[in-house]
């Protein structure tokens, strides 16, 4: 059952989604004037905090003998969960098209939460403050990212970047010599959707939607008084076609009722 083999790269866009959005992070300097002396963009990348705690703190010897800058961010996955909150149908199914026009049915995706930390490195308190002003309005606590999900069918979402704590850490002990490092972090949950297989569609386009209308909402016991139908035109008509809709209405006094199964009224 597990044996077809796909992979739309969701997660890895999700990660790519992520870090894009804090990636045009800006810190100025000002001298006593309130002067602008400096602007830099902060550098942030993948990867756990520990690895470049490591690297300010113990200095191993490399062939480049200079110290990591700071400020700097970096950011990471660490969790991946099931969200029973948005379940659907596991057997619903939506229909759609390829690039070229081939009709696609797909199941419902399922909802699951990708857990992010975000982690915010340096040696004064207020550089600090600049990013995370920079960074705390846009999340009410949710800031959506429009990501395509699965490309080939042109399935794009928006998916919610959810700030759930903030944390701070003066991270200050030894003598004078010790390089200080102020750490700020934020935990995230991207709430997004992973899509199974996406298979091709026997059934093909609908091409003829039927209303019936009663004259209660007891459909048991109720009369049908309407029938509503609508068909495109021309009835060959593709998706990317310019076409038309022909639209009839019929109106009955009888007590029958019109059967999916054998397509008649009974």
């Amino acid at each position: 059952m597990l044996a077809t083999y796909y992979y739309h790269e969701i997660i890895r866009k999700t990660i790519i989604s992520f870090g894009t959005l804090f990636n045009q992070i800006h810190l100025r300097r000002t001298d006593k004037d309130n002067n602008n002396i400096g602007d830099m963009r902060v550098p942030i990348t993948y990867g756990p905090k520990q690895k470049f705690l490591a690297r300010i703190l113990q200095q191993p010897d490399l062939n480049k003998a200079t110290q990591i800058s700071l400020p700097r961010m970096t950011f990471e996955m660490n969790s991946i969960s099931y969200d029973p909150t948005r379940k659907s149908s596991i057997v619903q199914t939506f229909r759609t098209t390829d690039e070229g026009n081939n009709i696609k049915k797909v199941f419902m995706p399922v909802p699951y939460n990708i857990g992010f930390e975000l982690n915010i490195l340096c040696k004064l308190n207020d550089d600090a403050l600049q990013i995370i002003e920079q960074i705390l309005p846009y999340f009410q606590p949710a800031f959506n990212v429009t990501v395509d999900l699965v490309e080939s069918i042109g399935e794009k979402r928006d998916i919610p970047m959810v700030l759930d704590s903030i944390t701070f850490k003066d991270d200050y002990e030894g003598d004078f010599s010790t390089r200080r490092a102020l750490i700020y972090t934020l935990t995230f949950t991207a709430k997004t959707y992973m899509f199974g297989p996406i298979a091709e569609s026997s059934e093909g386009l609908i091409r003829k939607v039927q209303v019936d209308q009663y004259t209660g909402t007891d459909v048991t016991n109720s009369r049908r008084e309407m029938r509503y139908t609508v068909t495109p035109d021309p009835y060959n008509a593709d998706p990317d076609d310019d076409f038309g809709f022909n639209e009839t209405t019929e109106f009955f006094t009888d007590s029958k009722v019109y059967s999916p199964t054998q397509g008649i009224d009974i």
